[in-house]
């Protein structure tokens, strides 16, 4: 490359990095966050239509509800269709689940009355939404750009409407006597007046009318929608309610806040001791990566839920990751001078930052695709965390290396640190007798699938159905117990997930009897309602097949891109070791009796996208050894791989630790599971590489030779009568 393309390239990376910069500190300055239930308190309800409703009945229910969430005065809700015939309706600030069933959960009511005074007070009801058959808004060219609403009758419902509009003509023409009132759920939506062609007592005859007016095209599609939606009302389901405490959500944001800063600055700390100037040219970088993630969470409206905030939180540990493939290569190249030693590091660690965050995407649109709600979100967080973290790494932080970090006395990258002065007085045979290490995996696989088979995992209410009551509460736990027993429910599980924190587990039921398991606490002590959670039974089963599709299509994906990317003996390899990462992790929280819920769907997909990366890093040194040292036993390769590798896993094992320490310790409840369930799956995912997917691939080289080798490229034959030497 010339200098005057290296230097266009140059100057193309720092205007793209002052861009991004610019537009992250824009939108955080003009943009509010939009913030979950979960986070702001408030009630979410999921109403499921029937089977036989079609796509236009769902929209038409919609609408209705729309009008019925706008009666309630909530400030910014949210309907939105699910699917085919799911709606989801958010009601931020609305505590009291009884009052939002009750006002959305009825059915619509659509009624014609004749108007008996200048103050359009209503007459009795003539007709009902029973007798129309469909309302359409329409146009005809021939009569001009207007749009109207034409309106069929049943046969039965023809004859009122004939007797409803010829009392109303007895009146002269703008008489309010004259109009007649379309009612839905007791309010007017429209009220035209009787044609002038109609006769008194004699009205309107047939069973097609026209409402017109001055409709635009919007406005006469929304009154045909509501006039079908009155007169062919679909029934609908609750299949999931949630209700959250601004407590709650307070209390989740001031604990990731937190654990984002105390993390934060514990990992700045660690950059800048190991690697000195240029772990200070990483801190800088990671802020400014902390600031385009977030912007860019903004920039798509993306909604914060406490597994998205967890999610943003952990992407910052994971963002060291490629920083210390960079550096760690590097340091390898400090023979070189350090500007080429620098760049070296970057086109080194290249394919393992890409092939690793490859592998977190697969993890992260699983997330995104089969699952909802605010493991969903997480998936979100996670896609965006990656593609800021790549770009963090591969554009602004090779620029800020690039000018800042000269000196290589500073410079952190020309001597050893302590773990690979450990490394080198390392032999690269101790995979030499893989089997053993399979033992000594398989025991601890045993010992996981003997908790799962004894003990029995605790699913959540997401995937079993049920309803989770939370209360705040200074009573004991086995006080509360018995009040819910005695209150009638003596099958529900009552355990604390808190700080003076109480939850009550049952089957799914009606919110009386909520009330009651409410009033049985009180009289124990004070008790304040910070969570009501409801699944339906039906919607649980979907949610636990999700999941298990998930985490199948999660393995399916990594191998075939792993057998595709390097070799399908690694693949097989990687797939076993994380697979043994799901049931250790499994296994653990089966016996220390923690729930697997939605949030911890999302850690343990994590996991796998953790066990992965960490496989992928290893295996891409082991491609690269064995091009260069053919010939050198496959289990001495593998050996030598984990070795180099081991300073860059270390490294930011401890960056992603504090953060994950930090959320364990400051977080609660689902937050500090979701954090222990990522810890358990770092260290075993770190294990596993050199215990099960290193020994595993070697066995799996002897019994099929050729893992990692470059495959021969034909020799190439001269032409005919060429002369060439073939």
């Amino acid at each position: 490359m010339s200098r005057v393309q290296a230097r266009q390239r140059m100057t193309g990376r720092v205007i793209t990095c002052l861009v991004v910069l610019a537009a992250a500190v824009y939108l955080l300055l003009t943009t509010a966050p939009r913030l979950g239930l979960d986070l702001r308190g408030g009630t979410q309800v999921v109403l499921e239509t029937k089977a036989e409703a079609d796509d236009e009945a769902t929209e038409r229910t919609l609408e209705v509800l729309r009008r019925r969430v706008d009666a309630l005065g909530v400030a910014e809700p949210m309907l939105a269709r699910s699917g085919d015939n799911r709606i989801i309706i958010e009601l931020p600030g609305l505590q009291d689940p009884k009052q939002a069933v009750e006002t959305i959960g009825k059915t619509a009511q659509l009624a014609f009355h004749s108007v008996t005074g200048a103050a359009e007070q209503l007459g009795p009801v003539a007709l009902t939404g029973e007798g129309v058959e469909e309302a359409r808004h329409e146009t005809n060219p021939q009569e001009g750009p207007a749009w109207f609403v034409s309106i069929d009758f049943r046969s039965d419902a023809a004859a009122k409407w004939e007797q409803l509009t010829g009392q109303a003509a007895c009146f002269p023409p703008g008489d309010p006597r004259r109009q007649v009132a379309i009612v839905l759920d007791g309010k007017v939506i429209s009220a035209p007046q009787v044609d002038v062609q109609a006769r008194c007592d004699t009205g309107m005859i047939g069973d097609r009318i026209r409402i017109t007016g001055q409709f635009g095209q919007a406005e006469a599609k929304d009154l045909a929608l509501l006039i079908n939606a009155g007169a062919l009302p679909v029934p609908v389901e609750i299949i999931e309610q949630r209700t959250v405490g601004p407590t709650l959500g307070a209390a989740a944001i001031e604990d990731s806040a937190r654990a984002a800063v105390i993390g934060l600055a514990l990992t700045a700390a660690f950059l800048m001791v190991v690697y000195w100037f240029s772990g200070f040219i990483a801190v800088l970088a990671l802020l400014c990566y902390a600031l385009v993630s977030y912007a860019a969470l903004l920039a798509i409206g993306a909604t914060l839920t406490l597994p998205g905030l967890a999610g943003f939180v952990l992407a910052i540990g994971m963002a060291v990751d490629a920083t210390v493939l960079v550096f760690e290569r590097a340091r390898e190249e400090r023979d070189s001078p350090l500007p080429r030693a620098i760049e070296k590091g970057f086109k080194g660690a290249l394919s393992a930052i890409v092939d690793s965050n490859v592998t977190t995407l697969l993890a992260a649109g699983l997330l995104f695709l089969l699952a909802s709600g605010p493991v969903q979100g997480f998936g979100v967080t996670l896609t965006i965390g990656v593609l800021a973290a790549m770009f963090t790494t591969l554009v602004l932080t090779r620029l800020l290396m690039h000018f800042a970090v000269r000196s290589p006395k500073i410079s952190g990258l020309t001597r050893d640190g302590r773990v690979r002065q450990w490394v080198n007085r390392r032999s690269p045979n101790f995979l030499a007798r893989p089997r053993r290490w399979l033992v000594a995996a398989a025991a601890v696989v045993m010992i996981a699938l003997a908790g799962m088979v004894f003990a029995g995992p605790k699913l959540g209410v997401e995937f079993t159905g049920g309803r989770v009551l939370e209360y705040s509460t200074s009573a004991d736990v086995n006080q509360v117990r018995e009040a819910v027993a005695e209150a009638g429910f003596p099958r529900a599980v009552v355990q604390s997930t808190g700080n003076n924190v109480v939850s009550v587990r049952t089957e799914p039921v009606d919110q009386a009897a909520t009330e009651r398991i409410r009033d049985a606490i009180s009289q124990v002590s004070q008790a304040t309602q910070i969570r009501d959670e409801q699944i339906g039974p039906s919607l649980g089963a979907e949610l636990r097949t999700k999941a298990l599709i998930a985490l199948g299509l999660a393995v399916a994906a990594q191998l075939i891109y792993l057998a595709v990317r390097f070799d399908w003996r690694l693949g097989v390899a990687t797939v076993v070791a994380l697979a043994q990462d799901v049931v250790i992790i499994l296994g653990i929280f089966t016996w220390l009796g923690k729930t697997m819920d939605g949030v911890f769907l999302a850690a343990l997909l994590t996991v796998i996208g953790y066990s992965v990366n960490d496989s992928v890093v290893v295996f891409d040194r082991v491609r690269e050894l064995r091009g260069k040292r053919p010939k050198d036993p496959f289990a001495k390769t593998v050996g030598s791989a984990v070795l180099q590798t081991l300073p860059r896993t270390v490294n930011t094992g401890i960056g992603v630790l504090f953060v994950l320490g930090a959320l364990l310790i400051l977080g609660d409840g689902s937050l500090a599971d979701f954090a222990l369930a990522l810890l358990l799956g770092l260290v075993a995912g770190t294990v596993s590489t050199v215990a099960t997917a290193g020994p595993v691939a070697i066995l799996l080289d002897r019994r099929y030779p050729g893992a990692a080798r470059a495959p021969r490229r034909p020799a190439q034959r001269g032409r005919a009568g060429s002369g060439a030497v073939v």
